[in-house]
């Protein structure tokens, strides 16, 4: 089988990997988005699909409803670290809003929304370690601790271990070891994370490094074992795990890739002197073959008619925070999204019940059909290029006028009265976003009133990468209230192409 890189296109961070039976099974970060911490399942590491998810949500209070200017843009859920121990799924992540530490467990991995217990404090960027009969986590930011767990895994042992492992270096590193992911192998513990050194230091870049002993107590030999970005603006392919394949081993790392996020990479590694070796000469190959047979899955990113018989999302779908249940139904208009606008916000980022689905370069074109003949006074409903510098078109109505509006979150940039369109139909208006990876991050949208001509609107949007939401673009679905509630739209036909 032949594996082109990067192997999944769309951003897929934070990752580890477990193999049970015949399948291989991923998590990956979503942070705020609900339900969270997806559970993707393989059989040949080259296709995925969505199985489960960890979590509906993480907690029902202001940060995750949005409400009293709060919310968990760029935090959320991190870094899961997923095993199996004695029969029962384990997956940890740390939540900084929270300031907590969530354990979750499950006997069937591809069953949603786990049991779970909770740790004070935030454990960064964790891993499950067994050793020598006992059961761990490995932690931290350049400062790597450990401390020991119950062998269930569901509480801090009393007594046990709890201190620093070791300290990686300081010089030169600006962003220093995190990131962790803990294996052993024929007598040796081996800690892989994530390290970046500053400009003008080595290659500048992110890169993989690998700790290893025969002991907790040391000493830990250090070496850094990946370091290239497949010729893709000096962005390193970093963090992520080592693979033990039954017969073979590989590694997933991970990308920086712009406004597309994070996306990773299936890597051929070998095992030399007892050190991982990543890749060939030391270089991400952008296609290998591997002794696998392909199996193919569900698509990662789909088109969705809305047409369901229950209230119930498709995998690939996800909300930006917690949904209000009530405000949104498949059912109430058979074929169709509705989103009921119960609350007033003052814009996208404050608004509840936004519906996700990722992107994926090199390109991604997403159209929908709605239905705004319910809108009320200041509501806004379309389509966005979701993340921090948003792009968003839709209709508003103004003093019962409706209008086709293009808003970047600097304020409106293009505004359009639907009346003076000619062959309008308020209850079958078409938007468009299309997203080109591939030239500069540029986002592009369209409106029509037939659904095969398309006028585009405005200049594009410029996307980038940015921290506040520490997520790749994804294309949401919106209607929101501003000055009164008791509206709604209707969507139906969300087409990628």
């Amino acid at each position: 089988m032949k594996i082109t890189n990067p192997v999944l296109k769309m951003d897929m961070p934070d990752i580890d990997i477990i193999k049970d039976g015949d399948n291989f099974y991923m998590v990956s970060t979503t942070m705020f988005f609900m339900p969270g911490g997806p559970v993707l399942r393989s059989k040949d590491l080259k296709n995925w699909e969505i199985v489960s998810y960890i979590f509906d949500k993480i907690a029902d209070n202001d940060i995750y409803q949005l409400k009293k200017g709060k919310n968990a843009y760029g935090s959320g859920q991190w870094a899961t670290s997923l095993v199996k121990h004695n029969d029962m799924f384990y997956a940890t992540f740390a939540s900084n809003d929270m300031k907590k530490t969530y354990i979750y467990f499950t006997d069937d991995i591809e069953k949603s929304f786990w049991d779970r217990v909770e740790l004070d404090g935030v454990y960064h960027d964790m891993s499950f370690l067994f050793w020598e009969g006992h059961s761990y986590l490995v932690y931290g930011n350049g400062d790597i601790h450990i401390i020991e767990l119950e062998d269930d895994l569901k509480s801090i042992k009393a007594g046990g271990v709890n201190r620093l492992l070791l300290s990686t270096p300081k010089d030169g590193i600006m962003l220093r070891c995190e990131g962790c992911r803990a294996y052993v192998k024929d007598g040796f513990i081996y800690l892989c994370f994530i390290e970046w050194p500053k400009e003008g230091v080595g290659n500048g870049r992110r890169r993989e490094v690998c700790y290893r002993s025969t002991s907790l107590d040391g000493p830990f030999e250090r070496k850094v074992i990946f370091d290239d970005d497949m010729n893709y603006r000096n962005c390193g392919i970093a963090q992520g795990v080592l693979i033990d394949a039954g017969d073979k081993w590989l590694s997933m790392l991970f990308q920086d890739h712009g406004a597309v996020g994070r996306i990773p990479y299936l890597l051929p590694m070998s095992w030399q002197d007892n050190w991982p070796v990543i890749g060939v000469d030391g270089k991400a190959p952008v296609e290998f073959e591997i002794d696998m047979a392909e199996v193919k899955t569900a698509p990662l990113v789909i088109s969705e008619s809305f047409n369901h018989k229950e209230n119930k999302l498709p995998l690939q779908f996800q909300w930006n925070h917690n949904p209000i249940e009530d405000a949104w139904s498949f059912t109430e208009r058979p074929g169709y999204l509705r989103l009921k606008n119960t609350v007033c916000c003052d814009g996208l980022l404050s608004a509840r019940n936004t519906l996700t689905e990722r992107t994926a370069t090199p390109k991604s074109v997403y159209t929908i059909e709605g239905d705004f003949t319910q809108l009320k006074e200041g509501d806004y409903a379309g389509l966005v290029a979701f993340m921090g510098e948003y792009g968003q078109i839709g209709v508003t109505n103004e003093k019962g006028k409706l209008f086709i509006v293009l808003i970047f979150k600097d304020g409106i940039k293009e505004r359009i009265a639907v009346s003076e369109i000619s062959g309008f139909d308020e209850s079958h208006l078409f938007f468009r976003i299309a997203f080109d990876f591939d030239n500069e991050d540029k986002a592009y949208f369209y409106y029509s009133v037939d659904g095969e001509n398309f006028v585009e609107i405005g200049k594009a949007l410029q996307m980038h990468y940015t921290l506040d939401l520490f997520v790749g673009y994804r294309i949401g679905i919106f209607s929101y209230a501003t000055k009164e509630t008791g509206g709604m739209t209707d969507f139906r036909n969300l087409v990628v192409m």
